[in-house]
């Protein structure tokens, strides 16, 4: 039997086109998931050509190594990773959301450093990837830390998941990024603050972004996605992997949320 939360949940994603999913992680948890994420921000993890900065030449990087530090596939680089427990959190969601047959995709980490003030243009995941024959996908945005307004959570227009994909283009701070025309001003766009430990799940025709982190504090989130395993085949049979061969093509089609 499904729960009313749960019922609620779907509700919201499939009329907003995103949803709080409540707390993914305990307190402890949320610092072990720290741990190893600042491991890799040090470089004691070695993300090779997996690390980029997502908004290179966006703006000045103040005291950040990158203005928006961005490492693909983490769970492929340590692998404990997908023995712990938010990959089979966010899964129970992803599936309560958009069906049985949802499996990850892939995984990242983006963080935006105290000071780097460098905002992740409004975007729609789906403006990055190939054409698919069915577009369920979720995106679940967890959050490290405090995530607030001033240092870069997530924004998200209501119901723009109903329109048509907008026309992109390479986002002025290049960095792989992409953009379309919108902004907070948009009617229905909406901040989303979360606690440590909680998350937003969006669909892949979702407009959203983030401002840049004007505080002293970190913001830390952990990004895991989610589609049918039958559309993962057919991307991955036209090469797209989302940087975990890091070809030419497979890092141009990476999604950049948050």
């Amino acid at each position: 039997m499904t729960s009313q939360p749960q019922l609620s949940r779907r509700l919201a994603f499939d009329t907003d086109g995103y949803t709080l999913t409540g707390p993914l992680l305990s307190p402890e948890e949320v610092e072990a998931y720290r741990a190893i994420y600042d491991r890799f921000l040090s470089g004691e993890i070695d993300a090779g050509d997996k690390r980029s900065d997502l908004g290179a030449g966006a703006g000045a990087p103040g005291t950040a190594t990158e203005n928006i530090t961005q490492i693909m596939w983490p769970s492929a680089l340590h692998p404990e990773l997908g023995d712990m427990p938010l990959h089979r959190r966010a899964l129970k969601v992803a599936r309560q959301l958009a069906g049985d047959d949802m499996v990850l995709d892939f995984d990242m980490l983006i963080d935006k450093a105290p000071h780097s003030d460098t905002p992740t243009p409004w975007h729609q995941d789906a403006g990055y990837w190939v054409d698919l024959p069915d577009t369920r996908a979720v995106s679940i945005w967890v959050a490290l830390d405090l995530s607030t307004v001033d240092n870069g959570c997530m924004w998200y227009v209501q119901g723009s998941h109903r329109t048509p994909i907008r026309p992109h283009r390479p986002a002025d701070g290049g960095g792989g990024a992409i953009e379309c025309d919108c902004s907070e001003d948009e009617p229905g766009a909406t901040p989303v603050p979360l606690n440590p430990g909680e998350a937003a799940a969006h669909g892949g025709a979702t407009l959203h972004y983030s401002r840049g982190n004007t505080t002293d504090s970190h913001r830390r989130a952990y990004i895991l996605n989610y589609r049918s395993a039958a559309m993962i085949r057919i991307e991955r049979d036209q090469g797209m992997d989302h940087g975990l061969s890091n070809n030419e093509r497979t890092v141009r089609n990476t999604a950049a949320t948050g």
